[in-house]
């Protein structure tokens, strides 16, 4: 592969991507998890529970916050490249792609800067009812960003409701252009993916407090929501990934063809599990098949015939990207659902066995603590699938990527992609550098007054 500008251009855009897409995964469904522990914490007024819960919306909402910061500096880059990287997309989509960007700032990041201050600066200065209102907002403002960014990214996967006028795209319905065919499987699929990503997140960091002696009085609920939330959300996830999966062999068979290594058309053709694509050779070296099996899962009939990679010519999308990041969130998936369903049995067993305050096994608790991430790495394969897996076009069936590109020097895109990767890999690791500190000093709450900080207890302080 020739690292010419279109090719960096891609990596670049693709880096800035994968590392804002990280923080809208956690906070669009933390949001919802923050509305949880407040309706908790109201329910449970004027017993020992309440102070658990709101200990737990405490530290998380600190954690929103600093998600929320990342989120927006990465997203504001990501707008700037669209002019500076692809400006034939906007001269030919701006139409549509405009508004679409600017509904999402003026309903989804308006109302999450605006009522998070709330959240986090509101206790004792307003009342129950309006702390819960501003929860509710900032939780809105998370689900109505994903859904206007999906409703644009759903329509370039599968464009509907417009017109070309002059090399242009202009709106025929905005209905059909936001609820195109894909939209509602993508957002589902979306939401479902920040429920998981989130939960592992509180799950994990809350086994991690378990284990460095620094659980506050909400670490336990905490843990506990973020496993039973997984255990259900993942079989529901998985329904959901095989409706989108027959959604895009509607509408994006080519990609079908790439995830499953599908070279030729043909009837009742084999699942492969595992294997390595040989793209020059037009085959899948070393593969371990099921036979009939992706008729069987894909079209729901083992004899049904399968369109191969042979059919598109050059309209297809690099095989090897998209076959490996499919088995990566799927392999994900499955290590999911037997994490979350061993934890939840083994937390409700203890439960009925010993109580509400019941220790956790330390296997369990590393086992979790090391899962705490596992939702980004779905995430990003699931992304890498979706957007490789519309190559070569950016407006799929339509505007080639190759054709919206800017005429840079590649040194200069080369020189601002290095750039670029290091600032994020100092950023991503200052992010978790300070998710560990405040892990490592959770805020407790008393009675009156603010919550206090505290520190790990030495062994000296254990004994004392």
């Amino acid at each position: 592969m020739e690292l010419d500008t279109l090719v960096l251009s891609r990596m670049q855009f693709a880096a800035n991507m994968s590392f804002h897409i990280l923080f809208p995964t956690i906070n669009i469904a933390l949001g919802w998890m923050l509305v949880f522990f407040r309706v908790r914490t109201i329910r449970a007024h004027g017993t020992p529970a309440a102070q658990h819960w709101e200990a737990a919306y405490y530290f998380w909402t600190k954690v929103f916050a600093l998600t929320f910061a990342l989120g927006v500096v990465s997203g504001i880059t990501m707008s700037f490249q669209f002019g500076t990287n692809w400006p034939g997309y906007m001269e030919r989509a701006g139409n549509i792609a405009g508004p679409l960007l600017g509904y999402e700032v003026l309903t989804a990041f308006f109302l999450e800067a605006t009522f998070l201050g709330i959240m986090l600066f509101g206790r004792d200065r307003v009342s129950e009812r309006t702390h819960l209102i501003a929860s509710l907002m900032v939780a809105g403002g998370t689900t109505l960003s994903a859904f206007w960014i999906l409703a644009l990214n759903s329509w370039m996967q599968t464009p509907t409701g417009y017109e070309i006028v002059e090399g242009r795209f202009h709106v025929l319905s905005w209905w059909d252009v936001i609820f195109n065919p894909s939209f509602p499987y993508r957002l589902a699929h979306k939401l479902l993916a920040s429920t998981l990503t989130v939960s592992f997140l509180i799950a994990g960091l809350s086994a991690w407090q378990l284990l460095r002696n620094t659980a506050n009085a909400g670490t336990r609920k905490a843990l506990r929501t973020g496993v039973i939330v997984a255990a259900i959300a993942i079989p529901v996830q998985i329904f959901m990934g095989d409706q989108h999966g027959l959604n895009t062999l509607e509408h994006q068979p080519a990609k079908i063809a790439a995830i499953e290594g599908l070279w030729h058309t043909e009837k009742g053709a084999s699942l492969t599990l595992f294997g390595i694509p040989n793209e020059k050779e037009g085959r899948t070296d070393y593969a371990l098949r099921i036979p009939k099996g992706a008729s069987l899962i894909l079209a729901h009939d083992a004899d049904a015939e399968l369109k191969g990679l042979d059919q598109f010519a050059d309209a297809h999308p690099p095989v090897a990207p998209v076959f490996w990041s499919f088995r990566v969130m799927v392999g994900m998936g499955m290590l999911m659902l037997a994490v979350s369903w061993w934890a939840a049995w083994t937390l409700l067993r203890r439960r009925r066995q010993a109580g509400p305050e019941a220790s956790e096994p330390r296997a369990l608790l590393w086992t979790l603590a090391a899962m705490t991430f596992s939702g980004w790495f779905a995430t990003l394969a699931g992304w890498y699938v979706t957007e490789i897996g519309r190559q070569p076009f950016i407006i799929y069936g339509l505007v080639r990527t190759a054709q919206v590109v800017a005429d840079h020097p590649a040194p200069l895109v080369a020189g601002t992609l290095i750039a670029w990767m290091l600032l994020y890999v100092v950023l991503l690791g200052s992010y978790v550098t300070v998710l560990k500190y405040m892990a490592e000093h959770p805020a407790q709450p008393t009675p009156e007054g603010p919550l206090k900080v505290t520190t790990r207890a030495t062994p000296r302080a254990q004994g004392a």
